[in-house]
């Protein structure tokens, strides 16, 4: 069966107001601190009773945990400011829903996500490209020579698709979360 959800005006500017509470625990958290509460999230939620579409979306949590924890893609600022902060809300159990509420507690996150991952789409497909060439190149040579050229390319790479990644996002108008969600968008 297929469910269809339509969010009007009002209810988005609920979401964003939602996330502007949760980004004001920003200021007072540091990015691991905001890591380990979605790592905690994802170990300890009933996602598995979740519905299927709730479980989709959750798994990009995971998604964007690796990527920010990815040293060789090291996504810079202001991209991974939008990805810790689109993880506050996830890591928040007093959120909309509490998360503990079985089968719809997760759904106020699953629609969050959805509404975040789609402003994130060019970074997460940006790293998903690097993520994509790093297996094309195969595993690090043990030789320095080529080591030192299998480092050069993957950089040169991760400078081309961010530099592509910006540009999409730019094209897109993608807000940081953050501002977006104080002006009502």
């Amino acid at each position: 069966m297929r469910i269809t959800i339509e969010l009007e005006d009002a209810d988005i500017r609920r979401f964003h107001e939602a996330l502007a509470r949760a980004h004001r625990l920003v200021c007072c958290a540091d990015e691991t601190d905001i890591l380990d509460a979605a790592k905690h999230a994802l170990d300890h939620l009933p996602i598995a009773s979740a519905p299927g579409y709730v479980r989709k979306r959750i798994v990009e949590v995971q998604h964007l945990i690796v990527m920010l924890e990815d040293e060789a893609w090291a996504l810079p600022s202001p991209e991974r400011d939008d990805v810790v902060r689109t993880l506050v809300y996830f890591g928040d159990p007093d959120d909309m829903i509490p998360d503990e509420v079985e089968v719809i507690g997760l759904l106020d996150d699953a629609i969050m996500l959805e509404l975040l991952l789609r402003r994130l789409r060019h970074v997460v497909g940006a790293y998903d490209g690097f993520c994509a060439y790093r297996a094309a190149l195969g595993p690090l040579p043990q030789a320095p020579a080529e080591r030192t050229a299998y480092a050069r390319k993957l950089a040169q790479r991760r400078v081309a698709l961010l530099r592509r990644m910006r540009q999409r996002g730019d094209a897109l108008g993608a807000p940081a979360p953050a501002a977006a969600a104080g002006d009502g968008r």
